[in-house]
């Protein structure tokens, strides 16, 4: 369903009811585990998950490892950076 070493690729599928039909076809949370290696990044005016991603990891694809690693956000779009202007967030290390 997902290429390897995709971070979906071990996710579990919902099971069919009962009667066999299908209740929703999509597939369970991922589990996120405590991000490593951390640098605290100050948000500042214009800063967007994309940006950032570029400029820690040089590849603005990966911005969800910022999102995983903030994790009083329930998804990606709770962190609207222009309203988050001098808060600190999490910029997890990248892998090597």
């Amino acid at each position: 369903m997902f290429r390897k070493g995709s971070r979906y690729e071990n996710c579990a599928t919902f099971a069919p009811a009962p009667d066999g039909t299908v209740v929703f076809a999509g597939i369970r949370p991922r589990s996120v585990g405590p991000a490593t290696g951390v640098v605290e990044h100050v948000v500042k005016a214009g800063d967007r998950l994309d940006l950032l991603a570029r400029h820690y990891y040089n590849d603005d694809r990966l911005w969800w490892r910022i999102a995983d690693a903030n994790p009083d956000f329930l998804y990606a779009g709770d962190m609207v950076l222009e309203a988050m202007e001098g808060r600190v967030i999490l910029i997890p290390k990248a892998k090597e």
